[in-house]
């Protein structure tokens, strides 16, 4: 991977550029630290909201002026909402770089949420909530960190519900970008076969000169956690169960070792233990698996698998088995270094996505205020060993303290 320059403009808007020579095409994002667990009470699916609206026009374009922009170059502009970042992002061919950054920044800092936009919006986020409520694999997801993260933002659905974003108004808007939209909480990244020289000036003309009244932005950590059962009768065919607890955030030194032991217990891999031995040797579940992501203060793993209601206890004693297993016995080293090239591996690979890199560099600098070189993250994979894998599969996966909710068939 190609060393990123980080610059800091003089409103204090982060820069990260990453030159790839002979490379075609230009990837461009905006990550602001702006998420769910930011909105006020009340006003749940308030920065997802926002994230629709930045596209319905501007100060000097109209909705269809923005969505055209790009495309009738064969570019492409798209934006996501999560619980602690809003992203803007875009890939354009080399030539056509300065009009996607120069988008990009009108967008987000010259929208002006038109109040017929706005409704109209309203309808469509509502829409997306009740097909998300349709795919019990994704709504349980965030009903467990629901579950875990009670009575915090870090709990809300990212969309909100159908009655806070029908109370949503366009002063609910302006007022949430201008506490939260400020330069120095922004990284804005480029990936490009362009060199630094050309691409530079670019971001200075359209990005150094934005501000926004300084702004201090408080966010509050999640309660003390105490483990919960729930169990829900939805209209549906299958039994989904998750368990889990709240994991260590991103500062953690205990955060590579529960990658890891994400990775070959319940990861992408068709060979992690979860699907070979449960899957793979008894036919129980067509998915099973485990995961973890991190917050700046937190994170959450959980273990998750849907079945037929006939094959739900048994399914559950075999994934109980295989948790106090991991839990038990020490890896043995060989195997451990199997492990380690597989993830290490799986990580060179992503290299490939030149999109993803360099907003996940953005992330990075957004949130820790430095790149971690990917020689770094080998390092620290390599020095994990068997002991440390075990202790935290112990605090991770104990059923005394991990909560669980299941859905069922009813109703």
């Amino acid at each position: 991977m190609l060393k990123p320059e980080v610059h800091i403009l003089p409103n204090n808007l982060r820069v990260v550029y990453v030159e790839y020579p002979g490379a075609a095409v230009t990837h461009v994002g905006l990550l602001v630290q702006a998420g769910t667990r930011d909105e006020p009470g009340g006003k749940e699916g308030l920065a997802h909201f926002i994230e629709h609206c930045l596209f319905k026009g501007t100060k000097k374009r109209k909705s269809y002026h923005i969505l055209n922009r790009l495309e009738v170059v064969g570019g492409e502009l798209n934006a996501y909402t999560t619980k602690e970042e809003t992203c803007l992002h875009a890939s354009v061919m080399n030539g056509y770089a300065e009009r996607a950054i120069e988008l990009i920044a009108d967008i987000a800092f010259q929208s002006v949420y038109p109040d017929k936009e706005i409704a109209k919006e309203k309808d469509v986020i509502s829409d997306e909530i009740r097909s998300y409520l349709d795919t019990p694999y994704e709504q349980i997801f965030d009903d467990f960190e629901g579950l875990i993260f009670k009575g915090h933002p870090l709990g809300h659905p990212i969309l909100g519900t159908e009655d806070s974003v029908r109370g949503l108004r366009r002063k609910d808007l302006l007022d949430f970008t201008r506490q939260h939209y400020d330069p120095s909480r922004m990284v804005f990244a480029v990936s490009s076969g362009l060199q630094s020289e050309k691409v530079l000036p670019l971001l200075e003309r359209h990005l150094a000169c934005l501000s926004r009244a300084k702004t201090k932005q408080v966010r509050s950590k999640p309660t003390a956690y105490r483990k919960k059962t729930q169990v829900e009768q939805k209209a549906i065919n299958q039994v989904h169960y998750i368990q889990g607890r709240p994991a260590y955030g991103l500062h953690s030194a205990k955060r590579f070792p529960l990658i890891l032991l994400n990775n070959l217990l319940g990861g992408p891999g068709m060979n992690s233990r979860l699907n070979l031995n449960i899957r793979e040797k008894y036919g129980f579940t067509y998915t099973i698996e485990s995961g973890y992501h991190t917050y700046t203060d937190t994170g959450i793993f959980h273990v998750y698998f849907a079945t037929d209601i006939s094959h739900f206890e048994k399914t559950k004693k075999l994934l109980q088995q295989e948790l106090d297993k991991v839990c038990s016995e020490m890896i043995r080293e060989r195997q451990l270094s199997q492990y380690k090239e597989q993830l290490i591996g799986q990580i060179q690979l992503a290299q490939e996505n030149r999109l993803s890199i360099v907003l996940s560099m953005a992330k990075s600098q957004l949130n820790l205020n430095r790149i971690i070189p990917l020689k770094e993250i080998t390092e620290k994979i390599n020095a994990i060993t068997a002991a440390e894998l075990l202790e935290v599969a112990r605090e991770m996966l104990n059923p005394e303290k991990n909560s669980e909710l299941i859905y069922e068939p009813g109703q």
